[in-house]
């Protein structure tokens, strides 16, 4: 082999390596592929993926909630007719009564009116009465004390379920980019394998050449020939890895579109920086975490208050106001005005006091769970600043690993083509690039991967009013 196609062969080899990335990127436009960007992907899946609506479906009962735990404030109409066969009289009447009742809930007040008309058993004519009662309760209950009780425990479990919507709204929406930085990974990795693939062909090819001129042996051939399999065998594992990651861009975006999705470079989230401690006291003073913490902690305290009230006796004022008299317009009335005390005591109060004292045990174990749950947090968060910053010191080696690998890769092939090195030193040089071409992408795409897990365990990759923003778009 002459020095000029010596030159041409390391030529043909380094740019097959060093440029086979950039040509790759200019392909998809070529080919007339869609390029679906990070923002196009988080963007659509919101907006079509149904994970989504189904999450936050579990919004709209709550505002049904109150009601449906709540003492109702309805106005209550009883009516009541029956006949009446008076034998010794032989004759028969009407009976009939008819009550209207309002509770105040947030009181506790009782409102009532009755107006009742029944055959009198002494004589021909009938008799009415009108009654009119307000109830309250003084000691169990006092003026709505318990009602008010449970309509705060309610509120608070609402907010916490609202919090926890969101925070699995989070959750799935840091599975869907990680997905994409997933695809991303794949088609990067996929192009890499590919260039590899084709340029080990061209090498196979120029060594059977070699040998057809006594410059390669069989050996050679027989060697490069296993590489090449072993680049086949490769880029069959990384197309169907592609394809998988691909399924899921297509299933979040509802894509019906016949051209093929390629993904593109995700810039967004990638530069976060991280102050441990102070990012940690920001995350423990305003984070949707913590305040889910402050509130079960409360509602714990609220729970011990409404059991404390209900082991007191049932005690209900009452005034009230009744005229009765003949017929159905009340005639010959006679009125009177009333006062007094109902009351009803559970002698021991066993399962209310069981209650009271299951509820003290649950707000300090609550206590606990929350002192616990902050250590873990402040834990865990810590553990994966570190990491996010070992995969950033680890992007900047690989780099480095690159450009050096890819130097040795320049040599070994000028070498081998000198025969100054076996094809076992040029086929090392060509796997150690690949190699670290495959790290670099792994370690870049773990720490875009990292930092979308530090800002959804820190409440920072989406608000309520992100939510109610997108789903109006």
């Amino acid at each position: 082999m002459n020095i000029r196609n010596k030159i041409v062969f390391i030529g043909l080899l380094f740019i097959g390596y060093a440029g086979g990335n950039l040509v790759a990127q200019e392909v998809p436009n070529e080919l007339g592929n869609k390029i679906l960007s990070i923002q196009e992907f988080i963007q659509l899946a919101t907006q079509n993926d149904t994970e989504f609506e189904e999450i936050l479906i579990d919004e709209l009962p709550l505002q049904y909630q109150k009601s449906l735990n709540l003492p109702a404030g309805d106005i209550v109409l009883s009516v009541k007719g029956q006949y009446d066969f008076i034998v010794d009289q032989n004759r028969d009447e009407p009976e009939a009564t008819v009550s209207l009742s309002k509770l105040f809930p947030f009181t506790g007040t009782d409102i009532a009116a009755e107006y009742k008309n029944k055959p009198s058993l002494t004589s021909t004519d009938s008799s009415s009465d009108f009654i009119f009662t307000i109830s309250q309760p003084i000691a169990e209950n006092a003026f709505g004390k318990a009602t008010r009780l449970r309509d705060k425990i309610i509120g608070v479990e609402i907010d916490v379920v609202k919090h926890q919507i969101v925070e699995a709204y989070e959750d799935y929406l840091a599975t869907a980019i990680t997905a994409y930085y997933t695809w991303y990974e794949a088609y990067e990795n996929l192009q890499i394998g590919e260039s590899s693939y084709m340029e080990n062909l061209k090498l196979m090819d120029n060594v059977k050449g070699r040998q057809k001129s006594s410059i390669a042996l069989p050996i050679d051939v027989n060697k490069i020939n296993l590489q090449v399999l072993a680049k086949k065998e490769k880029l069959i594992e990384l197309r169907e890895k592609y394809q998988n990651a691909l399924n899921f861009v297509e299933k979040a975006v509802r894509y019906q579109g016949r051209e093929p999705l390629i993904p593109q470079l995700p810039t967004m989230y990638a530069v976060v920086d991280i102050v441990f401690e102070q990012d940690y006291a920001a995350f423990k003073g305003d984070s949707r975490t913590y305040q889910m913490l402050n509130l079960l902690e409360e509602k714990t305290e609220l729970d011990v208050n409404k059991n404390a009230d209900d082991l007191l006796p049932s005690i209900d004022l009452l005034i009230g106001y009744k005229v009765d008299g003949d017929d159905f317009d009340i005639k010959n009335e006679d009125s009177l005005i009333f006062t007094g005390l109902s009351m009803d005591w559970p002698i021991g109060d066993q399962v209310e006091r069981a209650e009271y004292e299951t509820a003290k045990i649950a707000r300090d174990k609550r206590k606990h769970i929350t002192t616990n749950t902050h250590y873990r947090l402040y834990t865990d968060i810590k553990n994966l600043a570190q990491q996010v910053d070992r995969e950033k010191q680890l992007v900047d080696i690989a780099k480095e690993k690159i450009t050096l690998a890819q130097s040795v890769l320049t040599d070994e092939t000028e070498n081998y083509s000198f025969a100054k090195v076996t094809i076992n030193d040029y086929i090392d040089a060509v796997n150690v690039y690949d190699i670290h071409r495959f790290n670099k992408i792994f370690h870049d795409v773990q720490y875009k991967k990292l930092m979308i897990e530090w800002l959804r365990i820190t409440d920072q990759l989406i608000s309520r009013k992100e939510i109610n923003y997108t789903r109006k778009k």
